[in-house]
Order: structure tokens, then sequence, then C-alpha cells
């Protein structure tokens, strides 16, 4: 059975509580299990959020660290008991294991956002908050992030709302969170360097970069989620010198 499209327009009450949270988001640094500890999320609502935080996590065919440390995370800011963080991980196992959503799922959050918005939209903020772990989300993340907004019956462009506050915040100062460079233009500007800089000047701000994130220069201490997000970093770094050296040499 298919969900009923949402109408994509917030009712008056959830556009005001959407806008609330979002200055709250802003107000913990764009930490959302900061914002859902604020909010007491009600219980009964834990085994659509880590169902659907299992769904986003899967989304690319494999789960990272990152993805399992915001979990974490959340289990720890809302208290859990064993008893619930056992049930909370059993759904997250669920919904990793799902290739679609039913229409059961979240049922009764679509029933209640429309007089009591709060639950569903501090799920949406996790959700949001999952699928740019690594950054910006790359397709497979995005379609299934909104996949689980619309089972909730609220409108999947409230995910670009919140995803622009991300990049207005947050990836701007971190280029491992940015898109992959790719106009000579960006490349420079990832690197921090001119569009008129010379060649050789461009290279050494390219290496000194490099050496910032390059696996063998890093603590051998650091985390996973950690490592993962050098690797990006280092990526991003990459992309920008085949694009400068291209631009200067033609290969």
């Amino acid at each position: 059975m298919t969900p009923l499209p949402s109408d994509g327009v917030l009712t008056a009450r959830t556009e005001t509580e959407f806008y609330a949270l979002l200055d709250k988001l802003n107000a913990c640094n764009h930490q959302a299990h900061h914002l859902v500890a604020r909010g007491r999320l009600p219980r009964w609502c834990l085994r659509s959020l880590f169902y659907f935080l299992g769904y986003v996590a899967k989304a690319e065919g494999r789960v990272t660290p990152a993805d399992i440390e915001f979990a974490e995370s959340l289990i720890k800011s809302l208290h859990l008991s064993k008893r619930q963080r056992r049930k909370a991980i059993e759904q997250f196992q669920q919904g990793k294991q799902a290739s679609a959503l039913s229409f059961w799922r979240a049922l009764r959050l679509r029933i209640t956002h429309r007089w009591w918005p709060a639950p569903a939209l501090q799920i949406v903020f996790c959700l949001c908050h999952a699928s740019q772990l690594l950054g910006q989300p790359g397709k497979p993340r995005r379609y299934r992030c909104e996949d689980a907004i619309d089972h909730m019956g609220l409108p999947t462009h409230i995910l670009e709302e919140v995803l622009n506050s991300y990049a207005r915040k947050v990836w701007i100062a971190r280029p491992e969170l940015q898109p992959l460079p790719d106009t000579y233009e960006q490349a420079c500007k990832l690197l921090g360097v001119s569009t008129r800089e010379a060649f050789e000047k461009m290279k050494q701000a390219y290496r000194r970069r490099v050496s910032e994130c390059h696996p063998d220069k890093l603590d051998r201490t650091l985390g996973e989620t950690e490592l993962a997000l050098a690797k990006e970093r280092l990526l991003r770094y990459q992309t920008a010198w085949e694009l400068i050296k291209r631009r200067h040499t033609g290969r």
C-alpha cells in the first residue's frame, strides 16, 4: 500500500513549529541529538525514529561509522533504558534491511502531526542530519530521507530548507562536507588560492592541504568517523588539484 501524497503545504501550526525548531537547531550548533534532548521526544516515536534512521543509513549499500555514532548519540541524549536501547537497535536493524517503506510505518505520526507537529518534525530534523553526516547528501540518501518524510505526511521540500541551513553554517567551513569541485574556480577556492596564482604556488598550497589529512600523516588514535571525514577531505583536495593541473598543463 503506498502512502497518500502530501499536499506540499505546511499548516500554520506546523510552519510555526518548524521554524522554531530550525532556530533551536542553529542554537545547538546543528547537533540534532541536542535538539531532540531538549524537545523531549515522546517514547512512542522511538520505533519510527530508529527505523527511519536505519533506512536512510543503508541508502548507499552500507552503514558508515558516522551513522552508528549518530544513532548512539541519540540513544544517549534520549536517556534510553537498556530495554529501550535494545528496541531502538532492533528498529535500526529492521530499517537497514528494508528496501521500501510500507504505508503503516509512521501512521501515528501521520495522523497526529497536524495538531501536534513537534514529534514528527523532531524526527525530520534527525533524518536530515543523518542524510548529511558526510556532507552534502547524494541522491540515494536524499531520496530515502524524502521517502520517510512523505510517509509522515509532511511535504518533502522541508528537507531542502534544513539542508540549506547546514550548507550556510556547517559545510562552508569544512571541505569534507562540501560537494566535489567541478570548476577551476571552485578548485582554487577549496585550496585557498587565487585563480591568478602562479602554478607553483598552487602546487605548494595543495601539498600543504594534503599533509593535513593524508592517512600517513594522521594520528593513529583517531576514530573511524574522523578517519572517514579525513578521507573525504583528501578526495576533495585531490579532485581540486586535478582540475587545476589540467587547466595549466593540459593533462
